[in-house]
């Protein structure tokens, strides 16, 4: 046996706690609760829990939301999902500091929004130029408040 961490089922997942971007912290220490995975919701739902999570600055529990619904929802949704996804933790890592790839991630995120059809109110072209925006001035060195930088899901983007 060797000393990894388990979930309830047998799987290694880390028991440290994490903060609002999702990085690991000291055992003992004072943690943010995680976003339970595997959780169902109506698209509606998904879009309004990630937007709550994104507006407290936690968009790695956004991106969790957005795996949820790209896991359990229709292959169709599986795209915008992942797209979302992707934009989320691409914020997730521009806010970590790394310039690099939070760039890169949000650049893929917002390329692969082209060609989604079913958007569930969310504003795709705004997300896109969001996400560009974002990553040319993470490039340039600019610091990122994750909740100050967070995305509106419906209604331009920024």
């Amino acid at each position: 046996m060797n000393g990894r961490d388990r979930d309830g089922e047998g799987r290694a997942r880390s028991a440290r706690p994490r903060d609002g971007l999702g990085r690991p912290l000291p055992y003992g220490a004072e943690g943010v609760a995680r976003q339970p995975e595997g959780v169902v919701r109506t698209p509606a739902g998904t879009v309004e829990e990630a937007q709550r999570l994104l507006d407290a600055g936690m968009p790695f529990h956004a991106h969790e939301v957005f795996e949820d619904a790209w896991k359990s929802g229709p292959a169709a949704d599986a795209p915008l999902w992942r797209a979302m996804a992707q934009l989320a933790v691409g914020l997730t890592h521009a806010a970590r500091g790394n310039a690099v790839g939070g760039a890169r991630l949000l650049r893929r995120g917002a390329a692969q929004l082209t060609g989604v059809r079913e958007a569930y109110g969310m504003d795709l072209p705004g997300l896109a130029r969001w996400a560009g925006e974002l990553a040319r001035r993470v490039e340039g060195g600019a610091g990122v408040d994750a909740a100050v930088e967070a995305p509106r899901l419906r209604g331009g983007g920024l």
